[in-house]
């Protein structure tokens, strides 16, 4: 399912025209994307070969919105099966693209391979812009102009590290869009994180979900390093679906790279909303996934459980999916709230169910119960089980409130909020979810001194007890 579309077939950016960055390898493309995006989304390392996949940002200058997609550096002869997936990418992406920057470097002069991607820009139809990047010595200013044997029109002098000519390119890039008419755009209402271990297919779950190629597959475990956004509409709704690095455990990281890509897939996790927790279940479910689970739920982000790999499994009963989901949930306490789903991204079956049941999550997630209805289940908690007394005297819980969504966040106010016991404060939640569900959204609820609320709740909180 691509961008805009429900039937397989490829459309626009949901409104919002594509800007392609391409070059060789190594000339400063991600630092560039980074530039102009306004902070670090692609890796940028010191060798050829860092960016494989397309990555995606929303992007701005003087009023135009359009969509940046940072690309693998192209080679003219690939000879690793690799660089031919990464130049059959580059490639789909200056034909889904509204216009092209050409990055060039300027301190290593017109090279061969410019000559090829240059040939192939002129191919495509499509507007090009080409900048010639590396030019902040002034011992060099003069360099693009060698640049004009590429016969791509007048080169821009750029340093994507300083920022220098930036501008400049931006200008030209939004004259090269097209006329965008009112109402085209559409914001974006949910953002999700495909999120798990190397190697446990992420990639083929959003490429199957996105009915193309999107992002890389391949056997090499770690494929995907940077943390991918693509966007694609959904009954209506525009969707951003990240695809992260596979979460490997911190000791095992030891490589630049690798480092990097765990930042990027962290990052991720804070700016979605849902995130989808991608498990192979046929090579079985490892402790390492759990604790990918958890870091997603520490942060307050919703969690669907995706099965993938369902398919291999020999035994595909009811009775063996019961007791699978049951394995689950006695292994993590977090996923007794959590919804699991069973797919094949090879296949592609149920892979839109997950869309759906991450949609109901952020509605889960996003609930306010009014303070009436609060207390109300509040007191017939209390009033079933009352609070273990601590050693001062009565533990006493006189109300409670909501007071913040996405996450669910409760305040208790007590005579003793520091004797409140976890224990306790776990079976509140628990009679809150009886009531309320919030199936795949963690609530957290906080205890404070009555004495607060007749402040106005300026005192900080006391204590906080996170499920």
């Amino acid at each position: 399912m691509p961008i805009g579309t429900r039937d397989g077939h490829a459309a626009g950016s949901v409104g919002l025209p594509t800007v392609a960055i391409v070059g060789r390898p190594n000339v400063g493309k991600s630092t560039l994307f980074n530039r102009i995006v306004g902070r670090r989304l692609a890796i940028v390392a010191e060798r050829s070969g860092v960016t494989r996949d397309r990555q995606f940002a929303e992007a701005e200058w003087s009023g135009r919105d359009f969509l940046l997609v940072d690309t693998g550096g192209i080679s003219d002869v690939p000879e690793r099966p690799l660089d031919r997936e990464v130049r059959e990418q580059v490639i789909e992406a200056i034909e889904r693209s509204q216009a092209i920057v050409f990055v060039a470097d300027g301190r290593a002069g017109v090279h061969p391979v410019d000559e090829h991607v240059a040939d192939l820009l002129r191919r495509s139809g499509h507007p090009v812009v080409l900048a010639v990047n590396k030019l902040d010595d002034p011992a060099n200013a003069m360099a693009q102009h060698e640049f004009h044997s590429l016969g791509l029109g007048e080169p821009v002098a750029v340093s994507a590290l300083s920022g220098k000519g930036s501008g400049d390119l931006l200008d030209r890039v939004v004259e090269a869009l097209p006329r965008l008419e009112e109402g085209e755009t559409a914001p974006v209402g949910l953002r999700i994180a495909v999120i798990g271990k190397p190697n446990v297919g992420k990639s083929s779950f959003v490429n199957s979900l996105l009915g193309e190629t999107r992002v890389l597959v391949h056997d090499e475990a770690g494929t995907t390093r940077d943390a991918i956004d693509t966007f694609l509409d959904f009954e209506g709704e525009r969707v951003c679906l990240i695809d992260t690095a596979g979460l490997r455990r911190r000791s095992r990281v030891d490589d630049d790279v690798e480092f990097y890509s765990r930042l990027r897939a962290t990052s991720a996790i804070q700016r979605s909303e849902v995130c989808l927790l991608v498990v192979d279940c046929a090579a079985g479910v490892t402790n390492q996934d759990f604790r990918i689970g958890e870091e997603a739920w520490e942060a307050g982000r919703g969690l669907v459980l995706v099965a993938n790999k369902w398919d291999l499994i020999g035994d595909r009963g009811p009775d063996a999916l019961a007791a699978f989901e049951r394995d689950l949930r006695e292994r993590a306490h977090y996923l007794r709230w959590v919804p699991i789903v069973t797919t094949s991204a090879l296949s592609g079956k149920r892979v839109h169910r997950v869309l759906e049941l991450a949609r109901e999550v952020q509605k889960q997630r996003s609930r306010r119960i009014p303070t009436a209805e609060v207390n109300r289940v509040l007191r017939a908690l209390v009033d079933r089980k009352q609070p273990p007394q601590g050693g001062r005297g009565d533990v006493r819980i006189y109300y409670g409130s909501q007071v913040d969504v996405a996450p669910p966040v409760f305040v208790l106010w007590s005579n003793r909020p520091q004797d409140l016991k976890t224990s306790y404060v776990r079976y509140v939640s628990n009679g809150f979810r009886r009531e309320w569900g919030f199936e795949g959204s963690p609530i957290r609820i906080s205890a404070r001194q009555r004495a607060e609320a007749e402040r106005g709740g300026r005192s900080s909180r006391k204590r906080a007890n996170d499920e």
